[in-house]
């Protein structure tokens, strides 16, 4: 495969690294307009528990086998460690846990671990507070692009002239988009080392030496 240096990347705002206080903002805002809405976290947790929208989690972060759920745990840990998204690993736990079940139910696309010729320069990037999540897209194959872009759940939903979708379905979405722009570095991370890590074989991420 070759790489995807010369690969779009995801939509983003200009500048690749926000301002804490604008993340800020943006959160506050979304969760503001959830709440304006009457939607709180609990009740659209229990929403995506009963119905995942186009079985976008796959079979579900609770019905992974423990190995992989202790994978996910290990993986939270070590890749979220920037000053300002420490605490995002909690906060949008049910998107990352949804993101993260979906790769393992579909064996990641059938995409191959680049282990033997990424592993070293992925860890040091991810685990680097100053690189930039560019710095991890410029790693993805295009077969990797191709398949990211097409399976993260936070498509548009409800065009013009489509059959309305369900209320919480938007507002899943939504979270989905929203989980992925404020921690766009940390969740690319967690989709390469997925793949590379076989998708996943083993209890716990595994870093480079």
């Amino acid at each position: 495969s070759s790489q995807g240096s010369n690969a779009r990347p995801p939509e983003a705002s200009s500048s690749p690294l926000e301002p804490s206080l604008l993340l800020a903002m943006k959160l506050s805002g979304f969760v503001v307009a959830l709440l304006g809405m009457g939607v709180d976290a609990s009740k659209l947790r229990a929403q995506r528990m009963h119905q995942e929208p186009d079985t976008a989690c796959g079979k579900g972060f609770d019905n992974l086998v423990k190995g992989s759920q202790d994978y996910y745990r290990t993986a939270a840990v070590e890749l979220w460690t920037h000053p300002s998204h420490t605490m995002d690993n909690a906060t949008f736990e049910a998107e990352f846990e949804c993101w993260f079940a979906s790769m393992c139910t579909t064996k990641c696309g059938g995409l191959p671990s680049l282990a033997s010729t990424r592993k070293g320069k992925l860890t040091d990037k991810c685990k680097n507070v100053q690189a930039d999540w560019l710095k991890i897209w410029n790693m993805f194959t295009e077969e990797e692009v191709k398949w990211f872009k097409g399976n993260y759940p936070a498509e548009e939903v409800a065009a013009a002239g489509e059959e309305a979708v369900d209320e919480s379905t938007v507002h899943y979405k939504q979270a989905m988009q929203t989980a992925k722009e404020i921690n766009k570095k940390e969740l690319l991370c967690l989709t390469l080392f997925t793949i590379d890590d076989e998708c996943v074989k083993w209890p716990y991420i595994r870093l480079a030496k």
